[in-house]
């Protein structure tokens, strides 16, 4: 793992979220899926970081949840903030890349994942995790998407360098159907998800966080990548945000 890796670890570790959200999101999310409590329900959170989704879903449902990720600092977290809050007998942890899960076919009821599913692109990992719910299982994903039609040239030319697969909501809902979906509920994540749940906390950690590191240039890169990352949003924020979207697997 490179020395930047285990930085970008460090920074976001201690903070309830690893990207924007909020668990007022993720209920409606949940409310605009279908899914109703069930104890029995088989769900997985892909790409979930320390667990803020985990827990708001094992919370609603009552169902236990397999907390997926790669990176095991964040599963030792996840695993902490479950004892608690008092869900560590409904989350169970697996390290596992989100190509390569070991879940048998037709296995999940749920499969969510929050600002996560770019990391191996949003059609891809349509496809790829479709085999996993049975029929009519639901997939509840968050994927950064335009807001217009029409944007300024700056920000065009930044994502298309950063993530060439940002699109408008109608070409991401193409994109559900065409992969053997059937799309049953979208909305965009509000600049409190983006601000308040996500980029302020943050923030508020850079003092901290470069003073472990000694205040090295290394450090200080990362900190001043998150800043324009933050500029950027708050340029631009009626342009883009992540689109929250909600479908189930129809059959073969």
């Amino acid at each position: 793992m490179t020395d930047d890796m285990q930085l970008l670890i460090d920074l976001h570790l201690p903070n309830d979220r690893q990207g924007p959200g909020s668990d007022a999101a993720t209920e409606l999310a949940l409310k605009l899926s279908g899914v109703q409590a069930d104890p029995g329900l088989k769900i997985a959170d892909i790409g979930c970081g320390t667990g803020a989704a985990a827990f708001c879903l094992s919370r609603h449902l009552g169902a236990s949840v397999t907390a997926v990720d790669f990176l095991p600092e964040f599963l030792i977290e996840l695993k902490r903030r479950a004892q608690d809050f008092g869900h560590a007998a409904r989350i169970q942890t697996l390290e596992a890349s989100m190509e390569d899960l070991p879940f048998d076919d037709a296995s999940l009821d749920v499969i969510w994942s929050e600002g996560a599913i770019y990391n191996m692109g949003f059609e891809n990992g349509l496809k790829a995790w479709r085999r996993f719910l049975r029929p009519g299982g639901v997939l509840a994903v968050s994927e950064l998407t335009w807001l217009t039609d029409r944007r300024p040239e700056p920000l065009t030319r930044h994502w298309d360098e950063a993530y060439p697969e940002v699109a408008t909501a109608g070409e991401k809902i193409r994109q559900i159907e065409t992969a053997g979906y059937e799309p049953v509920g979208y909305f965009p994540l509000g600049t409190d998800c983006w601000m308040e749940n996500y980029y302020l906390p943050l923030q508020r950690s850079f003092p901290a966080f470069l003073h472990r590191h000694g205040n090295s240039e290394q450090a200080k890169a990362i900190v001043d990548a998150e800043q324009a990352e933050i500029a950027l949003y708050e340029t631009y924020s009626d342009y883009f945000s992540y689109g929250f979207y909600l479908a189930r697997r129809l059959p073969d």
